[in-house]
């Protein structure tokens, strides 16, 4: 029988929401946490309220605007372009010191409502070099919250070893498949379900979404 509570870091993307139906399969409580970074497009955080609203989910939102200050960034400014990383270096979007914040503050949070998992969505398969996605960060950080609070928690990574299609086929084995699809953000310029198909995150939806497809229509 599920006892635990959980919190699942939560944006409103493909990623957060296969993670939210997956810790509700997982736990008997669920709430999700989404940070205000001021970040390029506000219809992130009302897409994240919806969600979590249809869903029956208790959403917390904090604000993390001083983030925004410290790491401008393509997703906190909308005079720096969308560009992958050239010559090995990381792309514009990366947000220094992001999930560092998001996961402490998660953890913060997990403590006052005393939820002892906090799920994330991050991933190390398909992933644009980001430093604070890998496992080896997850797992210190794991640690160092845990001595910080002198708490027991435990951080979810359902997604880290997934392909984007692999993420597509967990979302249709939670039964969320055409929920995800239709109504996530995943597109950095703010166009819910498939996106504006030309930036670097819709297009590695799409190549994901249609190399399952393909899977999905020989079974």
């Amino acid at each position: 029988m599920k006892k635990d509570k959980a919190i699942v870091v939560f944006s409103g993307g493909q990623d957060s929401t296969t993670c939210l139906f997956w810790a509700m399969k997982q736990f008997s409580e669920v709430m999700a946490v989404t940070f205000d970074y001021n970040q390029r497009h506000s219809i992130e955080i009302e897409c994240a309220k919806n969600i979590t609203e249809e869903l029956g989910i208790e959403h917390h939102i904090l604000d993390m605007s001083l983030l925004n200050q410290l790491a401008p960034n393509a997703l906190t400014r909308n005079d720096i372009d969308v560009k992958e990383g050239e010559n090995g270096g990381l792309p514009s979007t990366f947000v220094p010191g992001r999930n560092l914040l998001f996961m402490s503050f998660a953890g913060v949070l997990a403590s006052q409502i005393g939820a002892k998992h906090i799920i994330t969505g991050v991933c190390e398969t398909d992933f644009s070099g980001y430093p604070d996605c890998r496992d080896i960060f997850i797992k210190s950080l794991n640690v160092t919250l845990n001595l910080s609070m002198d708490q027991p928690f435990v951080i979810h990574t359902p997604l880290m070893w997934l392909t984007k299609a692999e993420t597509w086929e967990l979302a249709d084995e939670l039964g969320a498949f055409d929920f995800v699809r239709e109504k996530t953000l995943t597109c950095y310029n703010g166009v819910i379900a498939d996106g504006c198909g030309e930036c670097p995150a819709c297009q590695l939806r799409k190549r994901g979404l249609d190399e399952y497809l393909k899977t999905r229509k020989e079974r």
